[in-house]
């Protein structure tokens, strides 16, 4: 039984991502996790684990509301819809995952009816069942989870195995004591642009470039990170591509420098012909923002322009990212 009412206890997310998802999207939405919960599991390639405990009590909201904020910002953000189960346990929330019809949606499992909501599943619906055991179960009569759950343990055990066996007797019972092990997220980001049509045109692509720049420095700036090196990556008509990387002169986040170093490594392409498809900007060796000495600049206008994005920021925070647009965040560049 789902139910929309849930005690801290159920705090545990499982997050699917559709099949053959990209790996620099599956990673984006690692950092979309991120934003709601530090503890984060990263289950590649298209699944993850997320530990709300914390989370709910920052937020003041509980668990299923805190997944569906995620489902939208996937599909927002990156076109990805995710299928969230959230549960008291790993297995809960896998198993609720894993009984939402694609594309995407948020099943969530209150801890005082997690033996109701199993009993009647299949017994292969049981996260860490595969087909082979499931098969072993039925011929054995236990063809769904409140029949495999009523098997003597050491019966499941003679029938799976020692240490398999154990695990499916505990798992049918709603026993799973794994802690989710915090993985760190990996030290590279991207962001990305498909053009709606083949372009040519220079002002298109540098305004998507602009595009991305912001959309990479607030996804940095977010997580307090800085990066010392960008790649562009060069998507054309006919399956080519194009990639070059630069390092920062000094590690940064601000919009500025990013878009400074991508307009170079745009201009080193030297486009004249050539039909694009996507953009990728992605950013390289990221470190903590805290681990980097920011030097005070002697620029009037570029601190105003740092002021004016921390505003910006701000602003996008609370109003979404679509409130402020790149020609806006830029109106002072040089």
């Amino acid at each position: 039984m789902a139910t929309e009412d849930h005690s801290e206890a159920a705090s545990v997310m499982h997050v699917r991502c559709p099949d053959r998802l990209p790996a620099e999207t599956y990673w984006q939405v690692l950092e979309q996790c991120a934003e709601l919960s530090p503890l984060v599991q990263a289950l590649p390639p298209t699944a993850a684990l997320v530990e709300l405990k914390g989370a709910l009590r920052y937020h003041g909201i509980d668990a299923r509301r805190l997944a569906e904020v995620l489902r939208v910002r996937t599909l927002s953000r990156l076109g990805a819809d995710v299928r969230i189960g959230v549960g008291p346990t790993i297995m809960v929330a896998a198993t609720a995952s894993g009984q939402i019809d694609a594309p995407g949606g948020v099943l969530a499992v209150d801890p005082g009816q997690v033996a109701s909501w199993l009993g009647p599943l299949p017994v292969e619906a049981l996260h860490g069942i595969g087909p082979k055991q499931a098969a072993v179960l039925r011929e054995y009569g236990a063809h769904c989870i409140s029949l495999l759950a009523a098997v003597p343990p050491a019966t499941v055990q003679r029938l799976l195995g020692g240490k398999a066996g154990r695990i499916a007797a505990d798992r049918a019972r709603g026993i799973d004591p794994r802690p989710i092990a915090p993985r760190a997220l990996p030290a590279s980001t991207s962001v990305r642009h498909t053009f709606d049509d083949h372009t040519l045109d220079g002002a298109t692509v540098r305004a998507a470039l602009l595009e991305l720049v912001v959309q990479l420095g607030q996804l940095l700036r977010g997580r307090s990170q800085v990066v010392r090196g960008l790649t562009l990556v060069l998507r054309f008509a006919g399956g080519t591509s194009w990639e070059r990387a630069r390092r920062l002169p000094e590690a940064s986040a601000h919009d500025d420098d990013l878009r400074t170093m991508a307009y170079r490594l745009i201009d080193a392409a030297g486009l004249q012909r050539g039909r694009l498809t996507a953009l990728v900007l992605k950013g390289e060796d990221l470190v903590d923002a805290g681990q980097v000495a920011e030097q005070i600049s002697l620029d009037a206008a570029r601190e105003d322009r740092l002021v004016a994005e921390a505003v910006s920021d701000r602003i996008r925070r609370k109003f979404g990212p679509g409130a402020i647009g790149p020609a806006a965040t830029f109106r002072h560049a040089s």
